[in-house]
């Protein structure tokens, strides 16, 4: 009686173990193509995991990416388990960071916002590169830190380019997607942290799912607060 007592309890872990067997082989990502390419790309999106090492310890997240040429993007992190842990919206002139579980928002530089994300400065435009691999849009006020010609960049027989170094801050890439220049996995380097980004999902030129996902009208709703403040937020979270 106790031994079937015992087969029963356990048919409930095998179950839950068949469950999670099956999430991981039919919610994985699929393999991504991008044939063809567009001659001219518009828009960005896909997703992302991202690991981080540093002075403040180390970290895993993913995140989801949208950027809509030329300067409008969208970045929403989530930790491994799918909880949303603060979104980025960068439209022009304008950069939010926000929580949508606290309704608060901190807006400054697109460099100081990406800064608080990678853990090292970037503007969107080598961000855009960074990810879509094509180094070659030029920002109109020549000189200031973000310059995309402040790179020195390292192609390979395809002209593909496979490492950069803008003064402490470096990158590798690893892989590429299958007949294309866009990275698939990239290592990148700086004195305060290092760490991995590999691109899980990407599509090009897809219409929006919906529309106004660049809007900033939504802050009327939301609380403006300092950045300690959300810094505050998100470590009590974790």
């Amino acid at each position: 009686m106790k031994e079937r007592e015992g087969w029963l309890l356990r048919v409930p872990l095998f179950f839950l173990l068949l469950s999670v067997f099956w999430v991981l082989v039919h919610c994985r990502p699929s393999s991504i193509s991008l044939h063809p390419i567009p001659s001219k790309i518009e828009r960005i999106e896909g997703y992302a995991s991202i690991s981080i090492t540093g002075e403040q310890g180390s970290g895993r997240s993913k995140f989801f990416f949208l950027f809509q040429l030329p300067s409008q993007g969208r970045i929403e992190v989530s930790n491994i388990l799918g909880r949303t842990l603060y979104q980025i919206i960068i439209n022009g002139e304008r950069a939010v960071f926000f929580l949508p579980s606290k309704r608060v928002y901190w807006e400054g530089k697109e460099e100081e916002i990406i800064n608080f994300f990678l853990g090292f400065r970037l503007d969107l435009d080598e961000m855009l590169s960074l990810i879509g691999g094509h180094w070659e849009i030029k920002k109109q006020n020549i000189g200031n830190e973000g310059d995309l010609e402040n790179w020195n960049l390292r192609r390979d027989e395809k002209s593909r380019v496979v490492a950069g170094q803008r003064g402490d801050l470096r990158f590798e890439i690893r892989e590429f997607l299958a007949g294309s220049s866009f990275p698939r996995l990239l290592y990148f380097y700086h004195p305060l942290n290092r760490g991995r980004l590999k691109v899980l999902r990407l599509g090009l030129n897809r219409p929006p799912k919906k529309s106004g996902v660049f809007s900033l009208s939504f802050l009327e709703n939301y609380r403006r607060v300092s950045w300690e403040e959300i810094e505050k937020i998100l470590s009590d979270e974790n």
